[in-house]
């Protein structure tokens, strides 16, 4: 019998592939454990602020109310004593919110995106605008659902840029026209600051363009992608407004939504017997979305301040004015704010954000 040949070891290069790992290298100053807790320690350290960002206008809300609690108290008690039939007329108003956005969106989009799962994003949105200030939470969860659709990113961007600005600009048209017509803009004058005040904010103003200008002027990785874009959000503003469609859609939901927002304050002040006009109820909403909307509070809170103050300006009480303020916000914001959320998670597991 011939004799086996001697087994010869394998080279360390021809070791086998599915053997233990390689321990990692070790790095001076850092234990082996701590790559690996890396990760879960920002993301514990992110949740506070998340939590804080959240809470922040319930408590401030709180706060307001600890203050004022003799006439948040009256207020709540005219409010539980309201007609059902006005507060359900808000409610209806209310949901053709979410409608007229909707619309508004998909005008501002040369690509056509699915209805239904659009409306869903814009109700969705309402939730996250309590945790972000200036509308921003709108913004993001509906860049995320374009995103998902296959919109590009230069266009999702610049589709959401010309939503903002047409819905500026219809809300501005549209006080102008109540400003024009209704008698009562003379008592607007006692709410509008003092030159002494507007220069401050105009120097602020001009400072922030300054500066904006320079760095897009200086800085050349930051003015590559402003310059993509503008010229991709010019590119789809020509084609919007090249199809009648999509200029009915933008600029029909940019005014409806002001217009229904009052719509549901009036509703809510018919309930509670606030004693103004359907139309100086609605030059109170425009006005003081307009004067405080520059106000970066979460949840809506310098609107609100701006609105009692602008109704009791305008001769309703206190208390009431309180009263109709509370169930607005009760109406758009808080009742829709637990479905908002569930809407929300439930986009997000399926996939769609």
């Amino acid at each position: 019998m011939s004799s086996l040949p001697p087994s010869r070891s394998l080279p360390p290069a021809a070791a086998p592939r599915h053997g233990p790992a390689a321990p990692a290298p070790s790095v001076p100053g850092v234990s082996p454990g701590t790559t690996a807790t890396a990760r879960p320690a920002s993301r514990v350290s992110a949740r506070p602020v998340r939590l804080a960002l959240c809470l922040a206008p319930l408590l401030l809300a709180a706060g307001w109310a600890v203050a004022n609690r003799p006439v948040v108290y009256e207020g709540v008690r005219r409010l539980i004593a309201a007609d059902p039939g006005w507060l359900l007329a808000g409610a209806g108003l209310t949901c053709l919110t979410w409608v007229a956005a909707s619309c508004a969106r998909q005008g501002a989009l040369p690509d056509r995106v699915p209805p239904g799962l659009l409306l869903a994003s814009q109700f969705a949105a309402g939730a996250a605008n309590h945790a972000l200030p200036a509308g921003l939470g709108a913004h993001a969860v509906t860049l995320r659902f374009l995103r998902g659709r296959g919109v590009p990113l230069e266009r999702a961007t610049a589709s959401i840029g010309l939503y903002s600005l047409a819905r500026s600009t219809a809300k501005t048209l549209v006080l102008l026209v109540f400003l024009a017509v209704s008698p009562a803009s003379r008592r607007l004058g006692d709410l509008v600051p003092d030159g002494r005040l507007l220069v401050p904010l105009a120097a602020v103003a001009g400072g922030a363009a300054a500066v904006a200008g320079v760095l897009l002027t200086v800085v050349r990785p930051l003015r590559r992608p402003v310059t993509g874009l503008l010229r991709s959000a010019l590119a789809d503003v020509r084609v919007v407004h090249s199809r009648p469609c999509r200029v009915i859609a933008l600029w029909g939901g940019a005014v409806a939504m002001p217009l229904v927002q009052a719509g549901t304050l009036a509703c809510v002040g018919a309930s509670l017997g606030l004693g103004l006009p359907w139309e100086q109820v609605v030059l109170a909403h425009l006005a003081a979305g307009t004067a405080a909307g520059a106000v970066p509070a979460p949840g809506g809170l310098a609107v609100d301040a701006a609105l009692v103050w602008t109704l009791v300006t305008f001769g309703a009480g206190p208390t009431v004015a309180t009263a109709t303020v509370i169930g607005y916000r009760v109406l758009s914001d808080w009742v829709p704010l637990l479905p908002g959320a569930l809407v929300l998670s439930v986009l997000i597991r399926a996939e769609v954000l």
